[in-house]
């Protein structure tokens, strides 16, 4: 039998290789000789990096940016198996983990390191670059990315503006003669799981301001500022990013990589499954098991399980979910491709407890599912 497991991390608990590996304990404790193809998956969000470079045979490279505060931060970036694709999460470098909750302030917080990720991917040759950019602690608009490409951010008197959304007000002229010239050679996908705008009471600084530290006259300057932001990015580029679906995703830093990079927004989970190849690799399978660590009414909303059930159903395989915790309204995610979800835990415990075992708790429940399929 051939078994196909794609499967995103379990939070906290495993990542989505440990959870392929889990997966596959369980079944050859019942089927010694099955096919199990691994491919670790993820939505664009974190672990995305890891999940990309491991289902391709890539590699994880580490390197020393600036982080959201300015100080310097150990980050990471990944070059696929292809060698021509990179691969980005912002939040290693600019995100709100970064941060202590008392220190978190989007008036200075910048971008800047991601952008240094990004030169340093180039540095390696790469003709296409996938930024996943979510988790971010940032409000800038991605103007600190743009600083550390190259490009100019100019105040009234032709000098460079400060680092953070507090800065976005003072800038009068945009100046990209310097931006690295490579780019224009690369190709940006962009993993953007939000619709939200740049702007207005759905943009990014009303929405995600006040967990990144804003309170609410913050909230009015910062979106204030991505206004002037924005009539700047206009007029100096003549792109109008306001009103954008996903412009406001990470503090705007989806708006910036449309206006200066041409980037192209997509869903995460539809990113990975294409540079998984993960359609041929389940075509001639007899099952696919996904899972993370809770799936419920949400995880329609383009979720990994989700995205791995509407590919399966176009190759008519089966679909088997595993999660730590199963919620209410999974009963909407059998019509769209999975077949049955298993919860994973054995009894009541704690968090701690479950988060821990999770490996375990994984591998016995896949290991229990494989028996009675063995059963027919």
């Amino acid at each position: 039998m051939k078994f196909v497991l794609a499967p995103d991390s379990f939070k906290e608990s495993m990542s989505s290789k440990e959870a392929c590996d889990a997966m596959e304990r369980g079944i050859k404790k019942v089927i010694p000789n099955a096919e199990c193809i691994k491919v670790p998956m993820a939505d664009g969000g974190e672990g995305t990096a890891y999940a990309l470079v491991e289902s391709t045979s890539g590699k994880i490279y580490d390197v020393e940016v600036t982080g959201p505060l300015g100080n310097k931060v150990k980050a990471y970036f990944g070059i696929l198996g292809n060698r021509t694709t990179g691969v980005i999460e912002m939040a290693t470098a600019s995100g709100i983990q970064l941060i202590k909750r008392e220190e978190r302030n989007p008036l200075i917080t910048t971008t800047y390191g991601t952008g240094e990720l990004i030169k340093a991917a180039l540095d390696k040759g790469v003709k296409h670059i996938i930024i996943g950019i979510g988790g971010s602690a940032t409000n800038d608009g991605g103007a600190g990315m743009i600083q550390a490409l190259g490009g100019k951010l100019l105040d009234k008197n032709g000098k460079e503006v400060k680092f953070g959304g507090g800065a976005l007000a003072e800038i009068e002229n945009i100046d990209l003669s310097n931006l690295d010239s490579r780019l224009k050679d690369v190709a940006i996908e962009v993993a953007c799981d939000v619709t939200n705008p740049l702007i207005g009471e759905t943009g990014a600084s009303a929405i995600f301001g006040p967990q990144k530290g804003a309170t609410k006259d913050m909230v009015k300057t910062l979106d204030s500022n991505l206004v002037h932001y924005a009539n700047v990015i206009k007029k100096c580029l003549g792109k109008d990013i306001a009103n954008v679906e996903g412009a406001g995703a990470a503090g705007g830093l989806g708006g910036a990589l449309l206006a200066f990079l041409n980037g192209e927004l997509k869903r995460g989970i539809e990113i990975v499954i294409k540079h998984t190849n993960l359609l041929e690799k389940v075509k001639d399978a007899d099952y696919i098991f996904t899972g993370e660590g809770s799936i419920d009414a949400q995880t329609i909303f383009g979720k990994t399980p989700i995205g791995v059930a509407k590919v399966a159903k176009k190759a008519n395989v089966k679909v088997l979910a595993f999660a730590g915790k199963v919620g209410e309204g999974v009963e909407n995610l059998y019509p769209e491709g999975i077949h049955a979800i298993f919860g994973i835990l054995t009894g009541v415990t704690s968090l701690d407890e479950a988060l821990e075992l999770g490996k375990d708790n994984l591998e016995r429940c896949v290991e229990n599912v494989v028996r009675i399929i063995n059963l027919y």
